[in-house]
């Protein structure tokens, strides 16, 4: 099942036996004895591309389900302490660069035996990888249609609005959504949630949004509000990190009636698995991450 899930992943025998540490004969031999076991066809040899037949569909999905729950039972026999050995981490691109150094000394410190797999990747990507036993827990953002997995929300990051120092709003302390009406936004692609939970969190709507544009990361992003193209909202996790500051730019808090609009940070996790208690253990350390660059933040008049 582990030889066929990674083929179906893959599309070739080549790649498949590589992720796998085997020949392609070997390979081979064990979808080929898979297939004897299920006494049908999973692979369609006769095509001149790799392809499934329509079984091999049926199973693909199955397959990986059934290599995630077993890879959990080897655990569970194991009975390690929380937090031990191998960890498969997902993380979005707009979370994961921003959160990790404060997070990995803390994690050193706290679980010295864990050996942690980071995957930085899209959401939709991430939570497939969930679903399919190829991650163990992700950090994403939320809110996201998320069946079949169980999150936790761990920390609050506000928007900031991200302007030239020429610009007419860049000497304010704040701004508010009203005020972000007239501008030019630029943000991410779709496919990004970030993009829709700033327009969600800041009343956007889509055609406020500069459509002659799109960045596929937040450093692309601050670059073009820096040739002048227009203004952004960045998550202030970003800005914290100097992402804004080190371009040069101005970052300033959106507040609406004294509330910020903001996204939740979250950690999920396949339902039913049994890495829920380390999923909550991983919580608490990127909770008390996060309470501490808050800290930092109001001590410094943000």
């Amino acid at each position: 099942m582990q030889f066929f899930s990674s083929l179906v992943r893959h599309g070739s025998f080549s790649g498949a036996a590589k992720e796998c540490c085997v020949s392609q004969s070997t390979l081979s031999a064990g979808v080929k004895e898979f297939e004897t076991i299920l006494d049908a066809p999973l692979v369609d040899r006769s095509a001149k591309r790799f392809a499934l037949t329509t079984l091999g569909e049926e199973v693909a999905g199955r397959a990986e389900e059934m290599v995630a729950l077993a890879e959990e039972m080897v655990r569970i026999a194991a009975a390690r302490p929380l937090l031990t050995g191998d960890l498969r981490l997902g993380l979005i691109p707009t979370i994961g660069p921003f959160l990790l150094p404060g997070l990995m000394p803390r994690l050193d410190e706290a679980y010295p035996d864990l050996r942690l797999y980071l995957r930085e990747d899209l959401t939709e990507n991430l939570v497939s990888g969930l679903k399919a036993g190829r991650l163990d827990m992700a950090v994403i953002a939320l809110p996201v249609e998320a069946e079949g997995l169980d999150t936790l929300i761990f920390g609050e990051d506000p928007f900031v609005f991200v302007c030239r120092p020429d610009h007419p709003l860049a000497d304010e302390d704040a701004v508010t959504s009203a005020q972000l009406d007239a501008e030019t936004l630029l943000l991410l692609e779709d496919g990004h949630c970030l993009r829709d939970h700033a327009l969600s969190a800041c009343k956007l709507q889509d055609r406020q949004v500069a459509a002659a544009f799109g960045a596929t990361s937040l450093f692309t992003l601050v670059q073009m509000v820096r040739s002048g193209l227009g203004t952004t909202l960045l998550p202030r996790l970003a800005s914290d990190a100097g992402l804004a500051a080190g371009a040069g730019l101005r970052a300033i808090p959106v507040r609406d009636r004294n509330a910020s609009p903001s996204r939740d940070l979250g950690l999920a996790w396949r339902r039913g698995s049994d890495r829920e208690e380390e999923a909550r253990a991983l919580a608490d350390i990127l909770s008390a991450s996060r309470q501490r660059a808050d800290r930092t933040h109001a001590g410094q008049g943000g």
